[in-house]
């Protein structure tokens, strides 16, 4: 074997080498900057490059604020390109924060949806959507035994059938969810949203500690692909300032997946399995009395104890003088 014979085996041998590592690299996850928003974010003029905004959003240097701390807002971010990965995480980083100490809201959305840009009223959003939707809820509607601690974030499919209940905070909807103190933060806060062979899970990272904590997994979970990402949020007559600083989407290779090749184009959102069946507890029928009628009624009690009270002193006074008469 000659000189350059030798040569050419070992680069042969070398490319091989770093073809390896590189497909080795490549069998991770790959960022999609059509589908991700990190700074800068504006385009020419005011646009941000494939992504949409209205309401009260405002673009600045550092974020993109949803929502200002006043009360009546709502702010819309969407992603104008329809995500075709069948597996996927999206990491956002946010911050909610505001000068309220007991009393502040709503807070805000992250979807992934077929409609996009329509307000409603879910969180910014239209009701009876369909996708899903992970919900970042900072204020508590306190509806009986529908409480949880706040804030609180859940999951939600929709196949475009069902109603979000705000006053009973999505408990009767939602697939799962946890308790997540991730307001008035002085670090960074942190979600993750990994789709992963029919499998949801939701991590969040706000105790400053650079690393994820699972706060629900969702077998069962199929979702379409074509959707929108987008995010939303929504004050009312509280207020909270919902900030975002980044969004990445991430596709995952999986080459092992025997339903990668499966067309998801046309089929319906739908999910295996919900939380605990929880039996629906009708809200307290509110009293047909008016302030008045429960005042006079509260009077009239009051009276009657009162004239008991000196009927019994009265008839205690009358026993001791004949229990007096009788022993003299």
């Amino acid at each position: 074997m000659t000189v350059h014979s030798v040569t050419n085996l070992l680069l042969s041998m070398l490319v091989l080498f770093f073809m390896q590592i590189k497909a080795e690299w490549n069998t991770k996850d790959y960022m999609k900057r059509e589908h991700s928003l990190i700074k800068p974010y504006q385009g020419a003029g005011m646009t941000i490059p494939y992504w949409d905004f209205m309401g009260s959003t405002i673009v600045t240097n550092n974020y993109v604020r949803l929502t200002p701390d006043s009360q009546s807002k709502q702010g819309l971010l969407w992603n104008s390109v329809p995500c075709n990965a069948r597996n996927w995480q999206l990491q956002v980083h946010f911050k909610v924060h505001g000068k309220g100490k007991e009393l502040y809201g709503d807070g805000f959305a992250i979807w992934y949806a077929k409609d996009r840009m329509v307000p409603g009223l879910v969180f910014g959003n239209m009701d009876y959507f369909q996708g899903l939707a992970v919900i970042l809820d900072t204020y508590s509607n306190h509806n009986g035994p529908h409480n949880h601690q706040h804030p609180y974030v859940s999951a939600m499919v929709n196949n475009g059938s069902l109603h979000y209940d705000h006053d009973r905070d999505g408990t009767h909807t939602q697939l799962a969810g946890c308790e997540a103190k991730f307001r008035n933060l002085d670090h960074d806060s942190h979600i993750s949203i990994r789709y992963e062979r029919d499998v949801l899970t939701v991590s969040t990272d706000i105790e400053n500690k650079a690393a994820w904590k699972e706060c629900l997994s969702v077998h069962g979970v199929r979702l379409p692909t074509g959707y929108y990402f987008g995010i939303t949020a929504a004050t009312g007559d509280l207020s909270d300032i919902h900030d975002i600083m980044s969004v990445r989407l991430f596709e995952l290779d999986l080459p092992d997946d025997p339903k990668e090749e499966e067309d998801r184009s046309q089929i319906s959102p739908s999910a295996a399995f919900f939380e605990s069946p929880r039996d629906h507890v009708d809200d307290p029928k509110p009293s047909s009395l008016s302030g008045i009628k429960i005042f006079l009624l509260m009077l009239v009690g009051a009276l009657a104890v009162i004239a008991c009270v000196v009927i019994g002193i009265m008839f205690y006074q009358k026993h001791q003088e004949n229990s007096r008469k009788r022993f003299y």
